[in-house]
């Protein structure tokens, strides 16, 4: 969530001074009806965040791996703004925010090996192993 407070404080003070021409021609407009210039959180898509796109199971190893996913799916959207930003102010943001999500794979990555060292080293699928006695 600290990402979203950068990126959405981004968001805003790139656009609460917009004229009404400037937010037409940027098709802003639609959205502007609904937020004014304030930050809601949703995709590029459009489609509004919610905690559903979350996915949690309980499981040390498929909860790891959901992680490091959704790290790598974070890297990339910043990559992606990376090549579509001019502005040194926004690619400065944007680029802490890439190395922190870097940062983050690498941990989860670590604790995922070391989740697997823990279990049955013969256990291919890395299921805990008390589940099949």
């Amino acid at each position: 969530m600290g990402h979203l407070e950068m990126v959405g404080t981004l968001v805003h003070q790139l656009t609460r001074n917009l004229s009404e021409e400037q937010i037409k021609a940027a098709g802003f407009d639609a959205y502007f009806v609904d937020h004014t210039t304030g930050v809601f959180p949703q995709f590029a898509s459009g489609f509004p965040w919610s905690a559903a796109t979350m996915q949690v199971t309980g499981d040390v190893i498929g909860d790891l791996t959901e992680d490091l996913a959704a790290e790598q799916k974070a890297r990339v959207t910043y990559d992606n703004i990376l090549r579509l930003s001019d502005d040194p102010d926004v690619s400065d943001v944007i680029k802490f925010l890439r190395a922190r999500e870097i940062v983050h794979f690498q941990r989860f990555g670590e604790g995922l090996r070391l989740a697997k060292d823990k279990m049955n080293e013969k256990n291919v699928y890395y299921m805990n192993p008390a589940f099949d006695k």
